[in-house]
């Protein structure tokens, strides 16, 4: 019932928004990981990602003929899409 609301849905665009974009970060820059040991070398992996993320989304703003970020798919998924198309004998 608290879904249904206004402040429910105003609340949530916003984190669907802000979870895109983690998303996005996660999926481009494997930022789930970090590549170095250490405070300070992580935070620069962070800050170079962040960046990274940011031109590939002013590219994409910049170029709106070019198709948008498409999240990646699971294995799960995969296989269901090749197990629904119908083969060609």
């Amino acid at each position: 019932a608290e879904q249904a609301t206004d402040t429910w849905k105003t609340r949530y665009a916003l984190r669907a928004g802000i979870e895109g974009t983690i998303n996005q970060a996660l999926d481009v820059t494997g930022l789930r990981n970090a590549r170095y040991r250490g405070l300070p070398k992580t935070r620069l992996q962070h800050a170079f990602s962040a960046t990274a993320v940011n031109v590939i989304r002013l590219d994409a703003h910049w170029n709106p003929h070019q198709p948008p970020f498409t999240p990646r798919t699971s294995r799960l998924t995969r296989l269901s899409q090749q197990r629904t198309t119908p083969t060609a004998n």
